[in-house]
């Protein structure tokens, strides 16, 4: 899907803007604060404190799912871009250095926010289960005039965030992106991000996937709640008519690429030690994106997607922490 015209970034992706602030702690603690473990929890400033000062040892890194995302793709040594809001705050300061460092564009527009960045509280357990307690902050004011334009015209593929739909101003800025994108012949790119959001938000994610994404990101229990089916495979047979490509994974399992009649059954990496499961989806996408912009054949782009998830369930913290560059060169010797 493309006019011809010249991109200059391989992907930009739509998100919300977020510090990661995670612990490893026991199943006690989720149950003791009442989270719903293994789940996003949307939650407002007071509890935001209240899981703060609940939590162990910390530490602090810049987050959000779609900017995970970008920290992938620059690793593997992709131009990319990321669209999100941050406030005039330390956190801010730091989210922005971040992104700069990697070599990931930053939409100028939204870095002003008035309040507080967002941040995420994750709790680790011992079985690598991740626990979420959002408090968006001004990352969930994102608005239609918040979105740059100029990137998303630039890029292959525009890749948003389903966390987004949880507010509705910046729903409709996740609407704009997706209209700028078409409108330049570019391909579009969805992760569902979560069931709880699917539940929410199924009509009108349905209506996306039907007819205004080309890539779609899920795994199996986003893909099973869209469709409102307890089986996988029916779940496949229903996505496989409605979008171009979709990438699902399915944890140990793997993942599955389909796209028409063609399907692609994909080995998971193995690793040594499984340590966090947080960023594991945003790592995926990033790999499968990284492939998608670079020629790659769908199988291959399946494989870089685990080969990316492996490396950061490996440790601590939503990021990759070795190139994954050399490591997909490793894989292609």
């Amino acid at each position: 899907m493309t006019d011809g015209a010249t991109h200059t970034l391989d992907v930009v992706a739509v998100g919300n803007a977020l510090v990661d602030v995670l612990s490893h702690d026991e199943d006690v603690l989720v149950t003791k604060l009442g989270l719903q473990r293994g789940a996003m929890t949307m939650v407002d400033f007071d509890t935001a404190e209240r899981v703060y000062a609940a939590q162990g040892p910390t530490i602090e890194v810049s987050g959000g799912s779609a900017a995970n995302t970008t920290a992938g793709l620059a690793s593997f040594g992709a131009t990319a871009g990321f669209i999100g809001k941050v406030g005039a705050d330390e956190f801010g300061r730091v989210f922005t250095h971040d992104l700069a460092s990697l070599g990931v564009t930053f939409g100028g527009t939204a870095r002003d926010g008035a309040g507080p960045t967002g941040r995420c509280h994750v709790i680790v357990t011992p079985d690598a289960e991740r626990t979420m307690s959002t408090f968006l902050g001004v990352a969930g004011d994102l608005q239609p005039g918040d979105v740059d334009e100029s990137l998303v015209t630039r890029a292959q593929v525009t890749y948003l965030e389903g966390y987004l739909f949880d507010q509705p101003a910046a729903k409709e800025a996740f609407r704009r992106a997706a209209a700028v994108a078409h409108a330049a012949g570019r391909r579009v790119g969805l992760t569902l991000s979560d069931p709880f959001c699917v539940h929410r938000h199924r009509e009108e994610f349905l209506n996306l996937v039907e007819r205004s994404t080309e890539v779609l990101f899920a795994n199996e229990h986003e893909i099973c709640a869209l469709y409102e089916v307890d089986d996988f495979d029916a779940a496949l047979q229903h996505v496989r008519h409605h979008t171009e490509i979709a990438a699902l994974t399915r944890g140990k399992r793997g993942s599955v690429i389909v796209s028409g009649d063609e399907v692609h059954v994909i080995d998971a990496v193995p690793v040594e030690r499984l340590v966090d499961t947080t960023g594991a989806g945003d790592q995926y996408a990033a790999g499968f994106l990284y492939g998608l912009t670079h020629g790659r054949d769908l199988a291959t782009c399946g494989r870089l997607g685990s080969l990316a998830a492996a490396e950061v369930i490996s440790h601590l913290g939503p990021r990759p922490e070795s190139s994954l560059a050399s490591l997909a060169a490793a894989l292609f010797d």
